[in-house]
């Protein structure tokens, strides 16, 4: 998951005192009025092709902004994750290491490269920079899911586990940390419990195809068809890409046991 880092434009560039601490330009320059609201029309457009999921679209707004501002870390960043996206990783992963460079102790851009290097299976420079996150704000539920993921890439469970764990104490509302706390539990060995988490979770958030998905799997497991295909309806209805295994297993990167369970689903095995 990529946190994006939107910052308005206005409270951006002209170095106020709602600026963002991380997201301050070096050596800001005089800007005017008309270049102030050039930036802020840019910075719109690039967030409205985001929300449309065109991030080609978006990624040439950035660049201009990038031309515009060059030191300014957050459109730098933002470029980033459009890239990231689009998996143009390497190209992705200069414009972070930009923003780092311009702001080296906000915690941000360390993040947004570390899921561009889990992409890569770089999972160690990603663990990398979530630890420099987690120095920076220990406090940030985000870097502990994703330095599980990364972890979770390694074949290292108990510490993902426990990294899981530790974004959902401190924020017990973030769904996808929940669902990866079932999914370890699953891989663990813990079945019973990975199930009886990922029913409440279907119960608390019944439009969460992750979890309907999963259990769709540990049901069809179980020899209870018929509840795993009415969980199974409800999850490619709201989103077909768990269909593809091959997504499941390399982009949404579920745990092996689960990619197992999901492909005795789909092949009826």
């Amino acid at each position: 998951m990529i946190r994006w880092l939107i910052s308005l434009i206005t409270v951006v560039l002209i170095g106020c005192t709602a600026l963002p601490s991380w997201a301050e330009p070096v050596n800001p320059p005089t800007l005017t009025e008309e270049q102030i609201s050039q930036g802020e029309a840019l910075a719109q457009k690039a967030l409205e092709a985001t929300d449309r999921g065109n991030f080609a679209e978006a990624e040439i707004y950035w660049s201009q902004l990038i031309e515009q501002f060059p030191t300014n870390p957050a459109v730098w960043s933002n470029r980033g994750n459009c890239r990231v996206s689009q998996y143009k990783l390497d190209e992705a992963i200069a414009d972070f290491d930009k923003a780092i460079e311009l702001a080296p102790h906000t915690p941000d851009p360390y993040l947004n490269r570390g899921t561009a290097f889990e992409a890569q299976g770089r999972y160690d420079a990603a663990i990398e920079d979530y630890n420099r996150v987690l120095s920076l704000d220990p406090e940030d539920p985000m870097a502990y899911n994703n330095r599980g993921n990364a972890q979770g890439g390694l074949g290292n469970w108990e510490e993902a586990l426990a990294d899981y764990q530790k974004a959902t104490e401190i924020a017990p509302n973030f769904a996808f940390a929940q669902a990866n706390v079932a999914l370890a539990l699953y891989e663990m060995g813990n079945k019973e419990e990975a199930t009886r988490k990922m029913r409440n979770l279907v119960r608390k958030y019944p439009m969460f195809p992750d979890m309907r998905a999963a259990l769709t799997a540990v049901l069809w497991e179980q020899g209870k068809q018929g509840e795993a295909e009415s969980n199974w309806v409800a999850a490619v209805g709201i989103d077909h890409r768990y269909q593809d295994l091959d997504w499941v297993q390399n982009i949404r990167r579920w745990p092996p046991q689960m990619v197992v369970a999901l492909d005795k689903f789909l092949n009826l095995k």
